[in-house]
């Protein structure tokens, strides 16, 4: 058997033995090291039989009152070295003690001499032991070799807690701090960076570990691009205190940089919970496999309401969704549905069956060109599916419906935001017939991450080395986090009267230049445009596609009216009457069943309030 399957097959109290052992062996020696110090001659005489008696029961008996048979030998160095040392005092005292009363002649010399060799036996036994130990663990189980790009605080940290590992190695540090080159720390040399090539070659490093967690992000990552080439892993490493102080530091690091792209501070601390609307309730989320559907899952799930419908009609995405859902459960039912919302019968099965209370439509094909380009399935989900989910609502007595809209129905210019503010009338129209449920809406701008969205595709072109694709020089966005976007649809639900608009007060739209660029200056690049004809990646103007606008809007008129909380605003805007709205859909509907977009493109640019470029956009095809 090997040496390895032995060391790691020994027991606790195998393991204890053995240092009793140790301990044994180390009296022994330094008793008899003692007495040839001291002169003192061969054989042992009768007294100094029982003094070495005395000596052994002293010494192995203090050893297991100060647990040094049980301290690991990995945290030996830290934790052992102050009881070793009132071990050894404590057994010479002892053994003097005995001298004293038992023998006629005690020499206090032999008792120094024995102490003082006592504690060096034990503790460089221990080492000696741990070292042996841990070869042994090496040729067992292969270890990783790092490299430790600081040799400051955080890398002497990383050092010494590497010391003790058996999965990876520490070989050397490197450090652009020319005082600490050419100088040892925690047994490893410093050396500069320009070496790094040959220290990774020589030492067979197969990992550089960034330990500079007070240097600037841009910094970090352009060590990092830079070593990308050397053929060995990079890693980043915050520091200590960090890791201790900070609840998750993962999300204080996403939370600072999302902070800095919304050009504000997150305001989820800033609204306030939602009420009992939900608590108790049975709900809806059609969608619930999008970002904003699973949020809002996520969310309405901490309010524990009776069960969760969760309706998508992507496989994949309710599989998720359900996953995640029903391992944070406990009393809550959840329930996943795989279908359309433009299915009636499925739809008016749902509410008959589970006694549906609240409904959250985020179900929407929402990508512009996509949409532009499918114009009948685009309107048939957008418009008609959401007719469809809001009747059975009406028609089965749900208490309350929030359909979750977007800034592009604000005047819009393509037939995805045309579509959402079809939507957004056919639900004002069914508030105004509807005593029994509360409809309302909520509209916001792009929501970080998400789908779609121009965060994901920057980091991608990024990735690739670029370039990055700008539509227009000056084209802005309004931006917010899914947790903003859900606690406002969340809060609709519970603030609506019938047929509210609500927006969140997201303070200024960000030039989408400005996040180009600063997203690529945060990876560690620089931007290469004329007065930098050296950078790192381009920003490319592409040109506005079909549908776009340079400046999207979150209100179509100007009264607004107040809400309990400063940050939400809610506006009541004109809509079509009864009659008119009947008749679109129903014209609608006729077109969507003959496929004719071009008659789609016809009705909506003649019904819906557009800017003052809107209805050639609308009616042109892309």
């Amino acid at each position: 058997m090997k040496l390895y399957e032995i060391c790691i097959g020994l027991q606790n109290p195998q393991k204890q033995a053995i240092f009793l052992f140790l301990d044994f062996l180390a009296i022994v020696l330094s008793f008899a090291l003692a007495r040839g110090v001291t002169g003192a001659a061969l054989p042992l005489e009768n007294g100094e039989w029982a003094l070495l008696a005395a000596l052994l029961f002293s010494g192995l008996g203090l050893s297991v009152w100060f647990g040094l048979h049980k301290i690991k030998l990995n945290a030996f160095e830290s934790h052992g070295m102050v009881e070793s040392l009132g071990m050894a005092a404590g057994t010479a005292a002892l053994g003097l003690l005995f001298a004293v009363v038992a023998l006629p002649e005690p020499r206090s010399g032999f008792f120094v001499v024995f102490g003082l060799s006592f504690l060096v036996a034990t503790v460089s036994g221990r080492l000696t032991l741990r070292q042996f130990v841990r070869k042994i663990y090496d040729q067992g189980k292969p270890r990783r070799r790092i490299v430790i790009y600081g040799a400051g605080h955080a890398g002497q940290q990383l050092a010494m807690a590497l010391r003790s590992d058996h999965e990876v190695e520490p070989v050397a540090f490197v450090d652009d701090e020319v005082a600490l080159q050419r100088i040892s720390i925690c047994g490893l040399k410093v050396y500069p960076s320009t070496n790094m090539t040959r220290i990774v070659r020589e030492r067979s490093a197969d990992l550089v570990v960034l330990a500079m967690p007070t240097t600037t992000r841009p910094i970090r990552a352009r060590i990092v691009r830079q070593l990308r080439d050397l053929g060995c892993e990079v890693r980043d490493l915050p520091s200590f205190a960090q890791l201790v102080l900070r609840e998750n530091l993962a999300e204080a690091a996403t939370a600072r940089r999302v902070s800095e792209l919304l050009g504000r501070n997150q305001l989820e601390a800033e609204l306030p919970g939602t009420s009992d609307s939900y608590s108790r309730k049975s709900v809806l989320v059609t969608g619930a496999g999008g970002s904003i559907g699973a949020e809002l899952c996520r969310q309405v799930l901490a309010l524990k309401p009776a069960r969760v419908i969760l309706v998508d009609h992507s496989e994949l995405a309710l599989y998720n969704v359900e996953r995640e859902l029903a391992a944070a459960a406990r009393a809550v039912e959840i329930i996943p549905v795989l279908g359309s919302i433009c299915e009636e019968a499925l739809v008016r099965d749902l509410f008959e069956r589970f006694e549906i209370d609240v409904v959250f439509h985020a179900a929407a094909y929402k990508h512009l060109p996509m949409v532009e380009g499918n114009v009948v399935e685009g309107m048939r989900n957008n418009v008609l599916g959401t007719k469809t989910v809001a009747e059975a609502a009406r028609d089965f007595g749900a208490e309350r419906f929030i359909l979750v809209s977007t800034d592009k129905a604000v005047r819009p210019e393509s037939i995805m935001g045309a579509s959402k503010r079809i939507a957004e009338m056919v639900i004002q129209d069914l508030a105004t017939r509807s005593p029994n449920t509360f409809f309302s809406m909520v509209r916001f701008g792009n929501v970080l991450g998400s789908s779609g969205s121009v965060v994901p595709l920057f980091e991608e072109q990024i990735a690739r080395g670029g370039p990055v694709t700008l539509t227009d020089w000056e084209v802005s966005r309004y931006f917010m986090t899914v947790t903003e976007a859900v606690r406002l649809v969340l809060l609709a639900g519970s603030l609506s009267r019938g047929g509210d608009v609500f927006v969140l007060d997201m303070g200024d739209p960000v030039p989408i230049r400005q996040l180009a660029r600063q997203m690529i200056e945060d990876e560690g690049y620089s931007v290469r445009d004329a007065s930098n004809p050296s950078g790192d990646i381009e920003i490319q103007v592409t040109g506005l596609r079909p549908g776009e606008k340079l400046h999207e809007e979150l209100l179509i008129g100007s009264d607004m009216l107040t809400t309990p909380h400063n940050k939400i605003l809610r506006a009541q805007e004109r809509h079509l009457s009864e009659i008119q709205m009947a008749k679109l859909v129903r014209e609608l509907r006729r077109a969507i069943e003959g496929r004719d977009s071009g008659e789609i493109r016809k009705l909506v640019s003649r019904s819906i309030e557009t800017g003052d470029d809107s209805q050639a956009a609308l009616t042109k095809s892309p």
